[in-house]
This record gives C-alpha cells, sequence and structure tokens, in this order.
C-alpha cells in the first residue's frame, strides 16, 4: 500500500508531526515536499522510502507530476494522498481527482477553503454562524458595515490561523484592512460581524458521515486578541470535562453539511454571554496550536497515529476515557528582534516539572514568530482542570522571552 504524504516545510510542528506519524503494516509512505529532508533527523527519514522535492508543493500540478514519480518507483498504485496543512486542502483534492485516489473532493475541499461559501452552506442549512459579506472595494462594504456595525472582521476568504485577520473599528481602519486582504485573497475580502464571547475549538473524528470522536478547547484570550496585542503569551486549555453537548450536535451538523464523510476536523467558535453559540470557521484537517498533543496526553492514546489509521486504513479504535485536563503555554517574545535570552523557566521547571509532559523552548538567537503561538511552548496535564488553569497561568507570569 503506498501513501503519499505532502509536507511543504518542515517546520518545527511538521517535524514533530512526521515523528509521530504511524508505521502502519504494509504501508509505504512517500513525503512530497519543497523542503530538504537533510534537515530532518535520520531516525525520521527512515520512516520514509522517498523524499521527492518539488518547488511548489501547494501546486497540484507539482503533487501530480511528484506522486507519479513515486508510483512509477514504486511499481504500484497510489491508495492514498494525505496533507495536514489548510493551505493544502483544495490543491491536494484536484490532485487525488487527477490521479484516481479516493478522500476528499474538490467540492468539499472548497467548503471548508473557501470561508463565504462556507458560511453560506451552514446558515442555509441552519448551522449558527457569523453574518457575513464578500467585497472588492471600501463602497461594497460600507451598506454591510451599517447593518451591523463597528466594530468588524477583515480577512481573506481563505485564510488561516488567524492571518492577515484584522478587527476594524472605523472606515479609515476598514479601508487599510480591505487593502491588505485583497491583496491576500486574490482580489476580495471577507467581512464578518465581530462576535463577542469566549472563544473554543471543537475537534472531531469522522468516518462515513459519522461523529467517532470529540473534543472541546478553551482559547485564553481569543487568538485575533493575540495577534494585535503582541505581548499576550498565548493559553489554550483542554479540560477534563464534556462541558458542550449543543456544541457537539452542531458541530457534527456543520461537517455533515460541508460534506466531510472520513477525517479529522478542527473547528472554532465562540460561547456569547447569552449563551448562544456562533462556529466561526472550520478546518478538514488536524488542528495545529498542539491540539493533537493535548488530546493525546488527555487521553493517553496517539492523536495523530489514530488520523493516519483512519485516513489510511479506514481504521478507528475509540479513546479510552479522559484521564487529564491539558494546557499548552505559547512562549512569545515582546518587542523586536531574536530571541536572547529566556527567564524564569528554571523556577517553572523546578515548580511544575511533574505536570509537564511536551515542550519546545526558544533557543538563542531564533528568529521572532509572526504567529501568536510564539517561539516555543510547555505543555502540562493534571486530573483536574483547575490546577491546569492556574499551572499556566503561573507559567504566562514567570517566563519571559528577551529579544533583541
Amino acid at each position: 500500500m503506498l501513501v503519499l504524504l505532502v509536507i511543504p516545510v518542515f517546520s518545527e510542528n511538521a517535524k514533530a508531526l512526521l515523528r509521530y506519524f504511524p508505521e502502519l503494516p504494509d504501508v509505504r509512505i512517500a513525503v512530497i515536499t519543497q523542503d530538504d529532508s537533510a534537515t530532518l533527523d535520520a531516525d525520521v527519514r527512515s520512516r520514509f522510502v522517498h523524499f521527492v522535492r518539488v518547488s511548489n508543493a501547494l501546486s497540484a500540478d507539482a503533487i501530480v507530476g511528484a506522486a507519479l514519480h513515486v508510483a512509477h518507483a514504486e511499481n504500484r498504485p497510489i491508495h492514498r494522498l494525505i496533507g495536514l496543512v489548510e493551505q493544502l486542502q483544495e490543491p491536494l483534492a484536484a490532485a487525488r481527482e487527477r490521479l484516481g485516489v479516493s478522500g476528499m473532493t474538490a467540492d468539499v475541499a472548497r467548503n471548508f477553503r473557501d470561508k463565504t461559501q462556507m458560511k453560506d452552506r451552514l446558515r442555509e442549512a441552519g448551522v449558527p454562524v457569523a453574518r457575513h459579506h464578500l467585497v472588492r472595494t471600501t463602497e461594497e462594504a460600507l451598506p454591510f458595515v451599517a447593518e451591523v456595525g463597528y466594530p468588524i472582521v477583515v480577512k481573506p476568504p481563505a485564510g488561516a490561523a488567524s492571518q492577515t485577520t484584522y478587527r476594524v473599528k472605523d472606515e479609515a481602519s476598514l479601508r487599510k484592512a480591505l487593502e491588505s486582504a485583497r491583496q491576500s485573497g486574490g482580489g476580495v475580502a471577507l467581512l464578518e460581524e465581530f462576535v463577542t464571547g469566549e472563544e473554543h475549538s471543537f475537534d472531531a473524528f469522522m468516518k462515513d458521515g459519522r461523529m467517532l470522536y470529540y473534543s472541546t478547547s478553551n482559547y485564553l484570550p481569543t487568538p485575533l486578541e493575540a495577534m494585535e496585542n503582541p505581548w499576550i503569551q498565548w493559553r489554550v486549555v483542554l479540560p477534563r470535562e464534556y462541558e458542550y453537548d449543543d456544541m457537539a450536535a452542531a458541530g457534527e451538523k456543520a461537517l455533515r453539511v460541508l460534506g466531510l464523510e472520513t477525517g479529522m476536523c478542527h473547528m472554532e467558535w465562540f460561547r456569547r454571554k447569552d449563551g448562544s453559540l456562533v462556529i466561526s470557521e472550520v478546518g478538514a484537517r488536524p488542528g495545529g496550536a498542539q491540539i493533537p498533543t493535548m488530546i493525546s496526553r488527555a487521553h493517553d492514546v496517539d492523536c495523530i497515529g489514530a488520523f493516519g489509521r483512519l485516513a489510511v486504513l479506514d481504521e478507528f479504535t475509540p479513546f479510552p476515557p479522559r484521564k487529564y485536563a491539558v494546557g499548552a503555554a505559547f512562549l512569545r517574545g515582546q518587542g523586536q528582534g531574536r530571541v536572547r535570552a529566556v527567564h524564569g523557566l528554571e523556577r517553572v521547571e523546578r515548580e511544575l516539572g511533574g505536570l509537564i509532559t511536551d515542550k519546545r523552548l526558544p533557543k538563542w538567537n531564533q528568529d521572532k514568530s509572526s504567529s501568536y503561538e510564539g517561539e516555543g511552548f510547555i505543555v502540562l496535564r493534571h486530573p483536574e482542570t483547575r490546577v491546569v488553569e492556574h499551572a499556566l497561568a503561573h507559567i504566562i507570569s514567570t517566563v519571559r522571552v528577551e529579544l533583541g
């Protein structure tokens, strides 16, 4: 069985995913990338039968060409074509259709990548989503602004991870945000009403249109607030308790409406102050922000391994009951420049060492990250959710990443 895994660049998150991707019986896995495989550890490289380097791993043409090369070298058909990055889903789907490989189709992938189409489909099906409008000019935007009022959110129709996403409060900032969002969005921008409340994620496994597992996490604060305030060290909490039955029902319905038959999703949603919920965005892939790691630690399982078995073999073993609450603190430098020092780590490791399960610490001379996830992270767990919440608060108030 030949499986192709498309990894555009070997980021730290990608390296972790490669390290945990399962060694399935009778499965040969090749990697298509635009990066240099020599940057990977030898034990990671040994898990894969081929590395094919392309100029643009987000191009369907490049993926098809590399896939045909691997199939010829292996003298066997391609069984699956898999990618974990949000921006890959449409080119992957197009490549699957051209190669005759089963998996998510281009129409379904577009439901997830085109945020306007996504929200239209969900609203038509009665799934709660924020009001939205696709525009090309400021003049087209002004009637929508008059309807929903400031502030509003401006972003590209196919954005990811709050990149090029703006909260605007007046016409001057609207014009500036539209210019940036249109440059990233092929000439168009998506406007959304600004939803206030607590923001969460919803991560689920689906098989044949049925939800097999779900988990919710709490964002502290919202990713947009973290993007707007570079000094904030962001946190994510995965409670031990399952608290949101209404979101489980809404989430499963949303995935069915959008057409996810088999796979894993990452969904972001809000709980308003009046108790109502609003779905923000949905991705047909595992979540970022160490959420697969957190799910793994909460149940003592391998979440990415489970995703791999589902994606390749259509198999899913139910997770055991959740034993822990898990949290991640993202270590974010303030100011500009490169990492010069990290203060407070020794104290945190001394006081919380028994709770820490995973960490990636900022390295000296490391570039400042453009993401709200910062330059490193610490993941910890405990049977009680409140203990995890207090430990995360202690980490972000103690650890300081010095840039310069």
